[in-house]
Order: structure tokens, then sequence, then C-alpha cells
């Protein structure tokens, strides 16, 4: 998907804006940057985002999966009547990590109408693939 998608006026500071006293503040995602057709975001590996093994959390990877899909949908919608909430998850969890910086990287695979479907790749500091995950998301009326 070669065009853009991604509303050129949306900027990084808006989408931290809209991220603050949220899940998303708690564990310390941070969107860092944003392209045409992608978004991108970091979190830290501390004591917000280990699971009980000192290991990061497959549901923080989970949670910044949808947060990096979730902007991304709604940073496509053209109509104010419209927004975005998530149908269905998934991850695989390819190699653990015990600390630094994860980032995320939402890219797109379908972008409809009516549901849109994202691939959010994460890495650790190295550049090694941690998890992989893919959001479907609906795009529904405002009521």
């Amino acid at each position: 998907m070669a065009n853009p998608i991604i509303n050129p006026s949306v900027t990084v500071d808006a989408l931290n804006a809209i991220s603050r006293n949220t899940l998303v503040e708690h564990l310390g995602i941070v969107v860092t940057k944003i392209g045409p057709t992608t978004i991108e975001a970091t979190m830290p590996v501390d004591r917000r985002t280990h699971q009980p093994y000192g290991l990061l959390h497959g549901g923080a990877s989970v949670a910044l999966a949808e947060t990096l899909g979730s902007l991304a949908a709604h940073c496509t919608l053209q109509d104010d009547n419209k927004y975005c909430v998530g149908l269905e998850i998934n991850a695989n969890h390819i190699k653990s990590v015990t600390s630094g910086l994860v980032t995320g990287i939402a890219s797109p695979i379908h972008v409809g109408s009516r549901t849109q479907v994202w691939e959010i790749r994460i890495t650790n500091e190295k550049k090694d693939l941690v998890c992989v995950s893919r959001i479907t998301m609906a795009i529904i009326d405002k009521r």
C-alpha cells in the first residue's frame, strides 16, 4: 500500500495528547513517528510492563499493538461522524525482552470504508522481532 493514507495534518504531539490519563500513558507508550502509511511508538520494558518472571508481558505487547492499530485507523478517517473500534486482535510472541525499549510499527493490510486490518511488528533495541500482531478495526458511526 504505497499511497498515503494517514491524514498528513495529524501530529505526534496530538496523538500523544489524546493518550494522556489512559492505559497508554500508564504503560509509557509514546508515539514517535508518523509516516504516510505507518505509525511508530515505543514502550519501556520495566516494572509496568513485566510479567512475574521479569520478562515483557505478552499483554503489554498486545496493548502496544492495539494502541498503534487503533491510532493508525483513527488517522485514516475522513469523516468526523465515524470512529474506530477493535474487532479482533492476535499476537505471536517471538522473543523475550527483559529491559530497554520496544518499538512497534503499524502498517496497513486493508483500509476499507467499514473495516481495516493492520499489522504491528514489535522489535527490541537490536531490531530483533519480539512480537507480530494483527488487528481488525471496525469503522462505525458515532452515536
